[in-house]
């Protein structure tokens, strides 16, 4: 088994000691949750701080695992520095697309590192094409692009249903973050991988139809 590379390692360790501090304290996981009220307030961290709290832990497994899986990908691909600013920037994007999304609805709170996880998720994908996934029980591979698209209809359901304080509007803000910025970072894939590049787009391209229309 392949060692966890160290920066994923700080990653994920850092999102189970804010989680697990959030669910021992009420007050600690209400300071620092997204709530568009605070945010339009004036309390701006909150765009930063929900992105490493989570509502239980099996809404922590999940995109912990999620990242682990496609983290190395993307490491081993941009190196440390462009993936901290890939990671960095998609948690920024997603959560600031939820205020956006949300800013009349001004008690809607969320928290989690779905912003982060769908950008590196859609990254992998992009850097990696041909990847396949080995889940669970599941026998046969699971094309990667399979699990990101899977992942932003999963997207959708929760944007949909607005249930249990989980950012699903922020997974739709990280990911077409996570696609913009790692084309910016490697422009060449617009070249290479054509089809891969456009059929990543769709969801993306679709959800914003959505939005646009009926806001779901």
């Amino acid at each position: 088994m392949e060692a966890i590379h160290p920066i994923l390692l700080l990653i994920i360790g850092i999102n189970v000691l804010v989680s697990f501090r959030g669910f021992e304290n009420e007050g600690f996981f209400n300071r620092y949750k997204f709530q568009v009220n605070a945010v339009r307030s004036g309390d701006k961290k909150r765009l930063w701080t929900a992105g490493f709290l989570h509502v239980d832990f099996s809404h922590l497994l999940f995109n912990m695992f999620a990242l682990y899986i496609f983290a190395d990908i993307v490491l081993y691909n941009l190196g440390i520095l462009l993936f901290l600013i890939l990671y960095l920037v998609c948690l920024y994007v997603g959560n600031q697309f939820t205020y956006i999304y949300h800013q009349n609805q001004g008690y809607y709170s969320a928290v989690g590192a779905s912003g982060a996880v769908s950008g590196v998720v859609y990254a992998a994908i992009l850097l990696n094409p041909s990847m396949n996934l080995y889940l669970f029980f599941i026998p046969i591979p699971i094309p990667g692009i399979v699990f990101g698209v899977g992942y932003l209809l999963y997207s959708i359901y929760g944007m949909k249903k607005q249930s249990g304080n989980i950012g699903h509007t922020a997974h739709f803000g990280g990911a077409a973050a996570g696609f913009i910025v790692t084309l910016f970072m490697q422009p060449s894939l617009v070249i290479q991988q054509p089809v891969m590049v456009g059929l990543l787009a769709i969801p993306i391209v679709l959800m914003a139809f959505l939005i646009k229309k009926d806001k779901l």
